[in-house]
């Protein structure tokens, strides 16, 4: 293998040195392990990247995309003697069209920022995930990444339309479409999202927009527990409101974003539930009050429809900087099962009863609306004994969603930490096919190896 950088990159833009590459081995995942990459790249534009992708090709040298590096399951780790693609410097949003409703990006811009540009021509994208400060389009693509208004408008997915793609040949491809609607062909557009960067490394991005989204109205419910919680949460489901956020924050979350940023939360409660409606008119305020009594009805402590815009955003930013905040208390070994809804209540428990049988303090933060789960397994710095109890208690947790008709992973992505659940959830078959699917699309094995399954392609 060549350690030699592409030619055609400047060597400015071809990181060796010790600490620079340190900065890249990892993503946020706790304890997934990582390698020393031989050399991250900052390609600026597709050739550059298509340069790389073929240099590897001939010297089988493996190939790690990463996007802002805010990942929560290995995804985007490096694996000693890899090239790491960073997208930072590939940052613009190229094209916004109102009239058809979309936007063409490159994979490094970060989210808020389209969302910010998108608004200055009335429009909207939905897919909000509690890192959209700071996470890429790219890396939300590469993992479906869903948010707190998915469960109304959906995940990345259901606004991804076309993508430009360097695959594992090194030829640059479109995928998908710019029109409304498109059936020719197999559908390798949807396929590209939630890869994780193991099928093709992507340069260019096309998704839709919506006309801006209306006024929201704000329902917060304090509960004794968090299986009250999701009674609610299963009551909201049962009454027919599609509410626009429904979010679940427990009282170890709230404490420790108080803690970090001094905001005044109420303790009040073991749980508080966060719901929001953005109906229109007279049918949305009826709508929050219906919210507001499927809170009461399932045993809220108290609950109301918000009259202070200030106080309700400041509960859905404590939602936002929850894992932030406990990171601070030690090591976070983080969860994002999904269940159906109206499991919420029994996963809920299970997660509490893991907890307790590996006395280890599990926090709880969940887009609860549709069923998607974040327990928070911390444990003390330094504590060995913690973190072996922490790593059983994570591995009952995807047993259990499994057991309910879940998912072991709903949009964080699979990486190093679900690989085993992931095998567990789909079954030999099912493996065989993306096995498949992987050696058809990366047949010399160098993209994003080792990750998301074990495919056992040369160099995985």
């Amino acid at each position: 293998m060549t350690n030699a950088p592409v030619d055609s990159i400047p060597a400015r833009r071809v990181l060796t040195g010790p600490a620079d590459l340190a900065r890249y081995q990892h993503d946020e995942a706790e304890w997934a392990p990582y390698g020393m990459p031989r050399a991250v790249v900052r390609p600026q534009n597709t050739a550059e990247v298509r340069a790389v992708v073929r240099h590897c090709v001939e010297h089988g040298i493996p190939l790690v995309s990463r996007g802002a590096g805010t990942g929560l399951s290995g995804g985007a780790n490096a694996v000693d003697g890899a090239i790491v693609l960073s997208f930072e410097d590939m940052n613009a949003v190229l094209r916004i069209d109102p009239a058809e409703r979309l936007a063409v990006v490159q994979p490094g811009v970060v989210n808020d920022d389209l969302r910010a540009a998108c608004a200055e021509h009335g429009l909207w994208y939905p897919p909000d995930p509690a890192s959209s400060p700071w996470s890429t389009i790219g890396g939300n693509v590469a993992t479906n990444a869903g948010g707190m208004c998915c469960v109304k408008y959906g995940v990345t997915r259901d606004y991804v339309l076309g993508l430009e793609v360097v695959n594992g040949l090194g030829e640059t491809v479109r995928l998908g479409r710019s029109t409304a609607k498109g059936v020719a062909g197999y559908d390798l557009a949807g396929l590209m999202v939630g890869s994780e960067g193991t099928l093709g490394v992507i340069t260019e991005i096309t998704v839709r927009l919506r006309p801006r989204r209306p006024a929201e109205r704000t329902v917060a419910g304090y509960f004794p527990s968090v299986v009250t919680a999701g009674e609610a949460v299963s009551a909201v489901t049962a009454s027919g409101v599609i509410p626009s956020a429904l979010e679940l924050v427990d009282r170890h979350c709230l404490a420790a974003v108080d803690a970090w940023k001094n905001m005044g939360l109420s303790a009040d409660a073991e749980v508080v539930l966060l719901g929001r409606v953005d109906t229109p008119g007279a049918e949305g305020d009826a709508e929050a009050e219906l919210v507001r009594e499927c809170f009461e009805r399932a045993g809220a402590t108290w609950a109301a429809v918000s009259t202070d815009q200030q106080e309700a955003d400041a509960l859905f930013e404590a939602r936002r900087l929850a894992y932030p905040a406990l990171e601070r208390l030690g090591p976070v070994l983080t969860e994002d099962v999904c269940v159906p809804r109206t499991a919420v209540p029994e996963m809920l428990a299970r997660i509490e009863r893991t907890a307790a049988r590996h006395d280890i303090l599990v926090a709880n933060i969940a887009h609860a609306g549709d069923g998607n789960l974040h327990p928070l397994i911390i444990t003390p710095p330094g504590d060995e004994a913690a973190r072996g109890r922490a790593q059983s208690a994570f591995e009952d947790i995807l047993d259990d969603a499994i057991a309910l008709g879940g998912t072991v992973t709903g949009e964080h992505g699979v990486g190093l930490l679900k690989m085993g659940g992931m095998s567990r959830e789909l079954g030999p078959a099912v493996l065989a096919m993306h096995r498949a699917v992987k050696s058809a699309l990366d047949p010399h094995g160098i993209l994003n190896p080792g990750k998301v399954l074990s495919t056992g392609l040369p160099g995985a």
